[in-house]
């Protein structure tokens, strides 16, 4: 027959077999849950939808307020599904343990020592003591079952969340002809001087130019001092990539070079004659870069501006 002492040891190696295999259980509880390796929510896709933002800010002209938005709900509960997941990981492993040192050796722990006492005069005050540990340790594995519950439902928002994202962004991407053309028509305009008298034709030209290729430093039509050409009679602009009379390079080089291009591309649809830009020019009535005499000068040689005349 058993002693009263024998019998409570035996109830708390039994109340710490009952913790270890609830621990161990509890992925079960509520579905299976992630390891401390997962990607709650799948951050690796959220990675991905980021450069992909990146990239659409670039192409659309600045910040995408509405995908922003949806970015942002997106990061926030990717970050509730991580803490609540390091949270349960932490939990368990801390029950987990705890329990398995009370049924591995039965006296590591010293509330299991207390119980354990062979003084029979504290059996009863033992056996309480180990109803609250009892206690407290379901309440703790009540809380672990919880955490498990709430992650999941964190990991399920965050993935609803991504995929909301996802959806943003491919709606963009459908909607990129119309939304380069809104970019193209509103998006900041060159600042300009001498537009008093400037053709309607070229007038077509400076707009065209401008809303394709620019914002530029400046946009310089008519003028009559110097030697105008075709400034003076208003069939002609400086698209200007640098101020001051410096010359263009990197960038600056970079938009001159894709300026002179363009119009050369769409010189027959918008009537222009020719172009000037590094000291050679272009001329429609007999295509084909042909260079120029040195005039003394960064500005003189066009090594800061694309010229454009029209017909």
């Amino acid at each position: 027959m058993e002693s009263p002492t024998s019998t409570v040891r035996h109830r708390t190696r039994r109340l710490a077999a009952a913790l270890v295999a609830a621990a161990v259980a509890l992925p079960l509880c509520s579905g299976a849950m992630p390891s401390a390796q997962a990607d709650p929510g799948d951050n690796a896709r959220f990675a991905r939808l980021n450069d992909q933002i990146e990239k659409l800010d670039k192409a659309y002209g600045g910040d995408l307020a509405k995908l922003k938005d949806a970015q942002h709900d997106a990061k926030q509960a990717l970050g509730r599904a991580r803490n609540l997941q390091n949270e349960l990981e932490g939990a368990r492993g801390l029950v987990a343990q705890l329990a398995a040192t009370q049924y591995m050796t039965g006296s590591t722990d010293p509330t299991v020592s207390v119980i354990a006492a062979e003084d029979p005069s504290q059996l009863l005050a033992n056996y309480s003591l180990a109803s609250h540990i009892a206690q407290n340790k379901a309440a703790r594995v009540q809380q672990i079952k919880k955490l498990v519950a709430d992650q999941e439902k964190a990991r399920a928002e965050a993935q609803q969340k991504t995929k909301d994202l996802e959806k943003h962004i491919q709606d963009l991407v459908r909607q990129k002809s119309r939304i380069r053309n809104l970019v193209k028509k509103y998006k900041p305009q060159s600042p300009s001087v001498g537009m008093g008298g400037v053709t309607p034709r070229m007038l077509n030209v400076k707009n065209t130019i401008d809303r394709e290729m620019g914002p530029f430093p400046t946009i310089g039509c008519v003028r009559s001092t110097g030697d105008p050409q075709d400034h003076g009679t208003g069939h002609a602009c400086d698209f200007m990539v640098t101020t001051g009379g410096q010359m263009a390079t990197g960038n600056a080089q970079s938009l001159g070079d894709r300026t002179a291009a363009y119009a050369i591309a769409h010189a027959s649809k918008l009537g222009i004659k020719y172009i000037i830009w590094r000291q050679r020019i272009y001329d429609m009535r007999s295509p084909g870069w042909d260079p120029m005499s040195n005039r003394g000068g960064v500005t003189a040689n066009h090594y800061d501006h694309v010229h454009i005349s029209v017909f």
